[in-house]
């Protein structure tokens, strides 16, 4: 990959970057830190050179091998409702995909550990989260469904791709206190927010419906 062009020009421009910051805060994105992030992370270098024009729209954007990158409303949303709810010092991202969840994670987040499947998508993911200085990600490449128990426990798991009902692996891998927030379910999906508490008892409560690729065993 050569090296691109981290601060952009034309429609990958800073401004065009600030135009998306304020439709997202119209549409309800409040924490102003995750709106900083969202101003300081070049999207566009996280999808190919051809699509680098629409990567501030609000949409999602194929990013190869059959997954894609979310739209920039619901990545924001989603790190607010994990950085509104609780400590943040050590989150777990599960499908790293394109690595621009993460590195928007990493400006509000203690530690970062974000997991692949796809092992070519993780190169990419990491190549450019090392262009951007995210030092405090860790990246391996693990099936979604299993987590990371030896870098837990977790205050957060973000999960970036829908299975059909709660991994309980991951519910085990979370701090007291710790939240799941995931897509769950087929063709109709709600994006569910799951706490535990320090009992270990879990409540679980529907934010919005959601559109995600499905989470798949395995690695590849």
């Amino acid at each position: 990959m050569s090296t691109p062009d981290l601060v952009g020009s034309g429609m990958t421009s800073p401004r065009t970057r600030l135009r998306l910051v304020e439709r997202l805060r119209e549409q309800g994105i409040q924490n102003e830190a995750v709106l900083a992030a969202i101003a300081e992370v070049p999207r566009h270098i996280f999808v190919d050179e051809a699509l680098s024009s629409r990567a501030y729209e609000d949409t999602a954007l194929p990013i190869g091998l059959g997954q894609t990158l979310s739209q920039p409303y619901i990545v924001a949303r989603m790190t607010e409702i994990i950085v509104d709810s609780g400590p943040v010092d050590r989150v777990l991202e599960v499908g790293t995909g394109s690595g621009y969840q993460a590195a928007i994670l990493s400006r509000v987040c203690g530690t970062v550990v974000s997991i692949e499947r796809i092992g070519a998508l993780l190169d990419k993911a990491r190549e450019r989260l090392r262009l951007l200085n995210a030092r405090n990600v860790v990246t391996r490449r693990a099936d979604g469904h299993g987590g990371l128990a030896a870098r837990g426990p977790f205050n957060a798991i973000v999960v970036t791709a829908a299975p059909r009902t709660v991994p309980e692996a991951l519910v085990e891998q979370l701090a007291p206190g710790g939240r799941l927030l995931l897509p769950l379910g087929g063709e109709a999906q709600q994006l569910t927010l799951v706490t535990r508490d320090a009992d270990g008892e879990t409540t679980t409560s529907q934010v919005e419906s959601a559109n995600f690729v499905p989470l798949l065993p395995g690695v590849n």
